[in-house]
């Protein structure tokens, strides 16, 4: 019964969803205040449709309820609690539910607290998001119903991939679709301010929060998944271009480009097509990913699903999305005017070459992805583009914009002073040339690119530093007026010096990892020894061990440094009986300067010996803390109260009372 009324609460959404994307419409077209009042109980109801699905779907998987196909497929009742949760959207018809629950939750958001916006501006967010919504509801009910029976209910069900029963995975996929879905509420205020014709610094005061938003979520998803990667799939490293990984980094690209565009827009009343046009690439490249990962082009542990069909579906909404925003685009975007100049030299130009060439990389990153496909279709054969082109390409786009990020804040609106701003950046200047120097030094046989990625990891930390020092004066006034200063900075001040701190810890991780991996591969018998950057690995052997629906070969090693024992790794392959497939888990020891990382394989020989993989990742722990850190600085630019609050709402100023009337009082 909880299921059929999950199904049938579906249903209803998408006819609310109809009603939502339609009377408002037109209500703001006929400015009907009644019609587009509507917009706001409409978005609220849809939600709650939808999360009333999405409930049912969950008790459906936590009850182990296998006459719902889904469920038996996707499901097993030996699975614990969490990953029987989990399952609800580790699968295709399950993460589309999440997907529309996410979109209605940004709808119903912007409801609830966009009161202070325009009626007009409001309706037609709201209008669009719906088109949107209603797009994947019918993409859900008529090819992917997550509600469907069987009949008769098998007995068990038959399990869930065992490398998504983990937690990291378990966390990826839901912050990750609120950075997708949450582009799309930004794709709806830039498509409702086309059609209004409109684009002023209220709209981008009211825009910046949704995009910080989706580009936090975005930040810690990516994150969360390039975790996983490393410590599950036991190839020691983070990052392989994967096109599926593309596909989450290209909206994240263009949302940075956006979120940066959009305080031009706010500040200086330019850029305005620019970041409407923005706004509408991000989101494009988000359904993007969608059709990627569910259409069959290509086979990825990320993909979900391989029917043809629905990757038509989803095509045509593809095609109808984006390429009906940009026709709107091409034919609204001329009349949106821009009133402020600005010279080169400039925070506007620097905030111009940081969208420039944010675009530019992500533009790489999608030719990059999409060119092997579209050879394979036109029968061409089938070629490889990874890390070799990727790293080749886009190292060398994205070094000037690292260069010139510390130099941004220290230039003046409208016209700058560039020799000013390098002259109050002297120490971040000299502390990045000492630490190339001494990269250079310590590791001269290392890449010449490691040396630039240290350097520039310095540059981008010690100018946030700087910037801050300049902000409160310090050792230019007195301790007294400094924490003053210091006290009165915005938040969003904050959260700007805080993510790029972040980033310069992050580029310091790649760089590390990247330039000074050590990796020993071998088969190893118990009491056999394994050198590894200083590090000692002794076999102690591996035994059979069991866990809660898997068993397990876990191997033991010591691991010392001139003598002195540093951790005890117990790597382990696991099995999972209902499906018969073997993961790996990576042991892990995490230092300041890097992860000892080992992992087990098959047995080898008849002496106990078995395939092992042993790493020294040099600062890969340095890239989960910028992460992290980056994250942080969003959050505290997000509690800033002018994005909070957004655009003051308009309020008549208190009528004066004539002499008339004063006397008659």
């Amino acid at each position: 019964m909880i299921v059929e009324i999950g199904h049938f609460a579906l249903i209803l959404a998408l006819v609310v969803s109809l009603v939502q994307g339609t009377v408002p419409l037109i209500g703001a077209h006929r400015n009907d205040a009644a019609w587009m009042a509507l917009a706001r109980p409409a978005a609220i109801a849809q939600f709650v449709l939808i999360a009333l699905s999405f409930a049912a779907l969950t008790h459906a998987y936590v009850t182990s309820d296998f006459s719902v196909l889904n469920v038996a497929n996707n499901s097993h009742s030996a699975k614990p609690m969490m990953y029987k949760i989990s399952g609800v959207w580790a699968n295709h018809e399950g993460s589309m539910m999440l997907w529309v629950l996410i979109l209605a939750t940004f709808g119903s958001a912007v409801a609830i607290f966009g009161q202070n916006l325009p009626p007009s501006l409001r309706a037609r967010t709201l209008a669009i998001q719906a088109f949107i919504a209603l797009g994947f509801l019918l993409f859900i009910v008529l090819t992917s119903n997550p509600f469907e029976r069987i009949m008769p209910a098998p007995v068990d069900g038959r399990g869930l991939n065992p490398l998504l029963q983990d937690p990291g995975l378990a966390l990826h996929p839901p912050f990750l679709y609120l950075g997708y879905v949450g582009l799309s509420i930004v794709f709806s205020f830039a498509i409702a301010a086309l059609i209004e014709g409109r684009v002023d610094a209220a709209w981008a005061r009211w825009v910046r929060p949704w995009t910080l938003a989706a580009w936090i979520f975005l930040t810690a998803g990516i994150g969360l998944g390039s975790w996983w990667a490393y410590y599950e799939l036991g190839w020691g490293g983070w990052w392989y271009w994967d096109p599926v990984e593309n596909a989450s980094f290209m909206p994240w690209l263009a949302g940075t480009a956006l979120l940066h565009s959009s305080i031009v827009v706010e500040k200086r009343d330019t850029l305005k097509g620019w970041t409407v046009f923005l706004a509408i690439v991000a989101f494009s490249l988000s359904l993007l990913g969608t059709f990627l990962v569910r259409s069959g082009v290509l086979t990825s542990v990320h993909a979900f699903a391989t029917d043809p069909a629905r990757g038509v579906f989803i095509l045509v909404l593809l095609l109808v999305a984006i390429g009906g925003s940009f026709a709107l685009f091409a034919w609204r975007g001329p009349s949106l005017s821009a009133t402020g100049l600005f010279v080169p030299v400039s925070r506007e130009g620097a905030l111009l070459l940081n969208n420039l060439l944010l675009t530019t990389a992500s533009a790489v990153v999608l030719l990059g992805t999409l060119y092997p496909l579209f050879l394979d279709a036109m029968n061409g054969g089938k070629v490889s583009v990874g890390p070799p082109f990727f790293n080749a390409v886009f190292i060398p786009i994205m070094t000037p914009l690292f260069a010139a990020l510390a130099v941004g804040p220290f230039l003046a609106w409208k016209r700058g002073d560039l020799p000013g701003a390098l002259a109050r950046l002297k120490l971040a200047l000299g502390l990045s040339i000492a630490a190339a120097l001494a990269t250079w030094y310590v590791a001269a046989d290392g890449p010449v690119l490691a040396v630039l990625g240290m350097g520039l990891a310095v540059w981008l930390v010690a100018g946030a530093f700087v910037e801050m020092a300049s902000r409160i004066h310090l050792f230019r006034a007195p301790v007294v007026e400094s924490l003053r200063r210091l006290r009165r900075i915005p938040r969003a001040t904050w959260g700007m010096t805080i993510a790029h701190l972040g980033l310069g810890i992050l580029i310091a991780g790649v760089t590390g990892s990247s330039a000074w991996k050590v990796e020993s591969i071998q088969t190893m018998t118990p009491g056999q020894t394994i050198d590894v950057s200083g590090y000692e690995f002794r076999f102690e052997g591996a035994s059979g061990v069991g866990g809660p629906n898997y068993t397990a070969t876990r191997g033991r090693f010591v691991v010392s440094r001139d003598g002195t024992r540093v951790a005890v790794l117990k790597p382990e392959k696991r099995v999972y009986p209902v499906q018969g497939r073997p993961t790996t888990e990576a042991a892990i020891k995490t230092t300041f300067l890097g992860d000892i990382y080992a992992v087990i394989g098959e047995p080898e020989g008849n002496a106990g010996g078995y395939v092992t993989r042993l790493y020294f990742n040099p600062l890969v722990p340095w890239i989960w803390a910028g992460i992290l850190i980056m994250v942080v600085g969003g959050l505290f630019s997000l509690s800033d109260r002018r994005l909070r609050v957004g655009a003051p709402s308009r309020r008549e100023a208190p009528r004066r009372k004539d002499p008339a009337q004063k006397a008659r009082a």
